[in-house]
């Protein structure tokens, strides 16, 4: 950076945003982006012969790049919980 300029800020405008719940996260790709598809899974009691039922809600479209950064910034979040929190298993609900 230069002296005498200043970094500008980001103005997070969450006018348009909606929330929504997952428990479902699956991810996959091309050359040109990642796609990650966000849902519920809706199947309480799992028997013999029985199908999980995943509606999903939400798919987000990112370049590599943004891809990458996500990842990053996801490991080190995950990281602090852990670090609070226990270890976690992807296994787990």
């Amino acid at each position: 950076m230069n002296e005498g300029t200043s970094a500008g800020t980001v103005d997070w405008n969450d006018d348009d945003m909606a929330t929504n719940f997952a428990n479902v996260v699956n991810i996959q790709g091309t050359l040109e982006q990642i796609e990650l598809f966000f849902g519920t899974n809706r199947t309480w009691n799992l028997g013999e012969g029985s199908n999980v039922r995943v509606d999903l809600t939400n798919r987000m479209i990112l370049t590599p790049h943004a891809a990458k950064r996500l990842n990053s910034i996801l490991t080190g979040v995950l990281r602090e919980y852990e670090t609070r929190h226990g270890p976690l298993s992807a296994d787990e609900p």
